[in-house]
């Protein structure tokens, strides 16, 4: 047993050489998004429950979804791709549901 726990070690710190970061810090921030991630998901039912906009708890869990992948981006090198998907993802989201509903309020005045 104390074997597989030395391969998984190496492979996770061998994880720093490959995209230039820390793997210490991915992995804290990769397991302390984790509650927030939940709370999110959380919000997102109680605002639709409540007939409320969903918008910020979907950018909310979608931030602590990406949280440990914006260190690698900001720190890090060799990012895969689908990191940079997410972000422009989140982001047009966000923009798109922001006019959608300055729209809505132009409309009702």
């Amino acid at each position: 047993m104390q074997e597989v726990w030395t391969h998984i070690a190496t492979w996770f710190l061998g994880l720093g050489d490959r995209y230039g970061v820390d793997p210490i810090i991915f992995g804290t921030i990769y397991v302390g998004a984790i509650p927030f991630f939940f709370l999110s998901i959380a919000w997102i039912v109680k605002a639709k429950r409540n007939n409320q906009s969903t918008t910020l708890p979907i950018l909310s869990l979608g931030f602590w979804t990406i949280s440990p992948y914006l260190y690698l981006f900001i720190e890090g090198e060799n990012i895969p791709w689908w990191v940079y998907a997410s972000i422009v993802l989140l982001l047009a989201y966000g923009g798109y549901t922001s006019y959608r509903n300055i729209r809505a309020k132009l409309k009702q005045e």
